[in-house]
């Protein structure tokens, strides 16, 4: 790219730069500069009328008994920054014409914006490597959101989400054919960079579960699986999808390749840190567990009940996410330190816990529940939550019946 070429970023932090001098909007200058200068911008090939820069920037509130006069001041302002880059560079750049404004088409600009839709838009991953190269080519000039930090100006909002849509388009056609072909690292890579992006996508992190088994770092991928489980709990209230699972389930499975001691086996069965409490484990184990425990009281006929804590506001009003979430939190560690170290824990939903008692009748199961909802209050009188139980058998594992929860 040519020495004297105007590079423009938008997608992540306004960047501006001409051979090696930059600027960006971090610097000190009035939010009105940075966002006249990127409208302008991303708005070159037309003539914008002053009108609908006024508009822009004051809309029906201006702050000027002159607001064709405050415009002037703003562009000045605008100039004034752009000769940071090289001198006279405002006043090439920005030029007035009939009745507004535009960027001069006699300079030559490169966006980012425009070049990653062109890239998106004009490769088919699948055609060839060429193909591959400029979907990649593409995806790493998404550095963020579109003029992420002006995003109280209502106009980005509609090109910000016409370009995020995108780049996870263009993430879920490049990523089947990385796998394809064998390109785990390269696509470990770009999962990660997308998870920065938007950290609620179950599609990125089944993506990086696939590619970190390809790669044999199993327990890896269980790690982000949990961290999946978490983000769509706590977030959401929900649990992984299907696929999800099997990629989870594929990921525990041993390596079949060369045969392990026994002595390693119990090594890794081991809990590596003090055992203290009750169990606590994500939901998906959870029903695992219940389910075989399900199938072992079917033949020994031990009692095993379940009880369910749900946490609302005092007089059944909703809390906020924060009370909500910090409450939550508490009562875990309460449950978990309270408990024996043979019952298990699961948060089930953004505002509930499941307990399973084994061993213990209906009477005693609800005495320990009455107990450890004393004893929360004690230690939490201010608390705003409050909580509701309920106790209700583990019904045995039938032939016929699959054991619900």
């Amino acid at each position: 790219m040519a020495q004297n070429v105007l590079k423009v970023s938008m997608l992540g932090t306004f960047t501006l730069s001409i051979g090696d001098k930059s600027i960006t909007c971090d610097i000190n200058r009035s939010k009105r500069v940075w966002l006249l200068l990127a409208y302008l911008l991303y708005n070159q090939r037309r003539i914008v009328p002053q009108s609908e820069l006024m508009d822009l920037l004051w809309g029906d509130e201006t702050d000027s008994a002159n607001p064709q006069s405050a415009l002037k001041t703003t562009l000045h302002r605008v100039r004034s920054t752009l000769d940071l880059l090289s001198a006279d560079t405002g006043h090439k750049l920005i030029v007035h014409s009939g009745n507004g404004y535009r960027v001069n088409p006699d300079m030559e600009i490169w966006l980012d914006a425009e070049e990653f839709d062109s890239l998106c838009n004009s490769a088919v991953a699948g055609e060839d490597d060429g193909g591959i190269d400029r979907l990649t080519r593409a995806l790493s000039l998404y550095k963020g959101d579109f003029l992420c930090t002006l995003t109280s100006s209502t106009w980005t909002v509609p090109i910000s989400a016409y370009f995020n849509n995108l780049y996870f388009a263009t993430f879920a056609k490049l990523m089947p054919v990385l796998y394809e072909k064998g390109l785990y690292a390269e696509g470990l890579r770009i999962a990660r960079e997308a998870l920065l992006v938007d950290a609620y996508r179950e599609e990125v992190y089944q993506h990086l579960m696939r590619n970190l088994i390809a790669t044999g770092e199993k327990q890896e991928a269980v790690a982000v699986f949990e961290e999946l489980s978490k983000v769509l709990l706590s977030n959401f209230g929900v649990v992984p999808q299907q696929a999800s699972r099997d990629l989870y389930r594929e990921a525990l499975k041993a390596d079949t390749s060369s045969f392990v001691h026994p002595s390693t086996v119990s090594e890794q069965l081991r809990e590596t840190t003090p055992v203290k409490g009750a169990l606590v484990c994500d939901y998906d184990f959870f029903k695992m567990l219940y389910q075989a425990e399900a199938r072992l009281i079917l033949r020994s006929g031990d009692a095993v009940h379940i009880a369910l804590f749900s946490m609302s506001g005092a007089y059944k009003k909703e809390l906020s996410r924060r009370s909500l979430d910090y409450a939550m939190d508490n009562f875990q560690d309460h449950l978990r330190l309270s408990l024996r170290k043979g019952d298990i824990v699961s948060r089930c939903s953004p505002c509930q816990f499941i307990v399973m008692l084994p061993h213990a009748n209906y009477e005693n199961s609800v005495m320990v529940c009455q107990r450890l909802l004393k004893a929360f209050i004690r230690q939490y009188p201010h608390s705003p939550a409050h909580i509701d139980f309920s106790v209700q058998p583990l019904s045995p594992l039938t032939e016929t019946d699959a054991p619900s929860i």
